[in-house]
């Protein structure tokens, strides 16, 4: 990866730009910094300013771990499309709840008071389960309980690793890289931007379409398949403030 504000990542940034891109952006660790209690997770106020322009001018995407209704009421603006459940959840689309989670929920009841004392926090999205440890005193032994739960699950549950969680979500449910692709091709877009910072956000980084930049919210990491990386997510408003000089918008 190289640094977005390299001369190589500015022109790639000012070629896609002419593309008449999605913009898409996952939430967590991207757009709002991580915090201890995913409650808390808010946008700033510079990012939100830059991402209500920006919606106006080209489709914004967010494809999130979150809910779709999560996300929503912590968005100070209207993205043309909100994407949730680790792609999973697409209002566009039928309902893709799957019963794969019947046993997971079995295995939450009979482990409940073993996760409560492990520290893990559970929240089911009904399209995925999240299994938080972030807030866990001892993080060995709340990974041990989540290890234990996880332990030989139905084939058609998928489980993703995340900065201090544990998601499951079902095998057969689109990831972001089929939601991202899939959004290119139904709003016409000419190109893409996908900008990330977790595992779950590595297969869009994988597809490398030609027309697509991808950018990792993070240098320290080593094999991102990410073209491009910044540096924290300090960084973000500075590249959606590049974005919009790049469509002619005059800084405010």
């Amino acid at each position: 990866m190289r640094h977005l504000f390299s001369p190589e990542g500015t022109a790639a940034l000012a070629a896609v730009m002419t593309t008449r891109p999605l913009l898409a952006f996952d939430f967590d660790g991207t757009l709002a910094p991580i915090v201890a209690r995913p409650a808390d997770a808010r946008i700033p106020q510079a990012v939100a300013r830059c991402l209500d322009r920006l919606s106006g001018l080209l489709p914004l995407a967010i494809v999130t771990g979150r809910s779709v209704d999560d996300v929503r009421a912590r968005l100070a603006f209207q993205p043309r499309f909100i994407i949730g459940n680790h792609g999973a959840e697409d209002p566009a689309e039928p309902d893709a709840g799957s019963p794969v989670f019947d046993e997971v929920r079995v295995r939450l009841r009979q482990q409940a008071a073993d996760l409560l004392a492990a520290g893990v926090t559970v929240e089911d999205k009904r399209y995925s389960i999240a299994l938080h440890y972030r807030l866990a005193r001892d993080r060995t032994r709340a990974f041990e309980a989540i290890a234990r739960l996880v332990d030989r699950l139905d084939p058609g549950v998928r489980v993703l690793a995340g900065k201090m969680v544990v998601n499951l979500v079902s095998s057969r449910a689109p990831d972001k890289a089929e939601a991202v692709a899939s959004l290119v091709e139904r709003c016409g877009a000419g190109g893409a931007v996908f900008v990330g910072d977790d595992v779950n956000d590595e297969p869009v980084f994988a597809r490398r379409e030609p027309t697509w930049l991808t950018i990792r919210v993070g240098r320290d990491v080593a094999g991102s398949q990410a073209r491009f990386y910044l540096d924290g997510q300090g960084e973000v408003a500075s590249m959606l403030d590049r974005m919009l000089v790049l469509l002619g918008q005059p800084r405010p």
